[in-house]
């Protein structure tokens, strides 16, 4: 039985990314789909980093993390080696998204008191019809 394959359309498709964001994948040596000719033909391991990759990329990890995190799984133990990678990588991620939350939080509320601060003062004269 033939391992199913997909061709860059396919994948594109699949994922709702550009065949040149797929090229731009296999340039950073990501994924590394055969040829047939000029065609790339992309496999189910590639499928399933190109997975990984885009997750990784909407949760804020650069492409060179997830190359990294996706290298470790070929090494020996790489199964041990990429989760532990992972979990510090995630980890990580949080306490900045956290610490990039407090600060979103405090910008907030001064904004919201900047607001009400203004909607306190007195209008001037023929301004009454502002609205904040």
């Amino acid at each position: 039985m033939t391992e199913k394959t997909y061709s860059i359309s396919e994948l594109s498709e699949e994922f709702s990314i550009t065949p040149r964001t797929l090229r731009f994948y296999e340039d950073q040596k990501l994924i590394a789909p055969t040829r047939r000719g000029q065609t790339r033909v992309y496999s189910k391991k590639d499928r399933a980093r190109l997975a990984w990759i885009l997750r990784g990329k909407r949760v804020g990890f650069t492409i060179s993390d997830m190359g990294k995190l996706l290298d470790l799984y070929y090494l020996e133990g790489g199964k041990v080696k990429q989760r532990e990678a992972g979990l510090q990588g995630c980890r990580e991620r949080i306490k900045t998204l956290e610490r990039q939350k407090k600060d979103i939080d405090e910008t907030l509320k001064e904004l919201r008191d900047i607001i009400d601060m203004f909607k306190s003062w007195e209008p001037y004269p023929g301004q009454d019809n502002i609205k904040i």
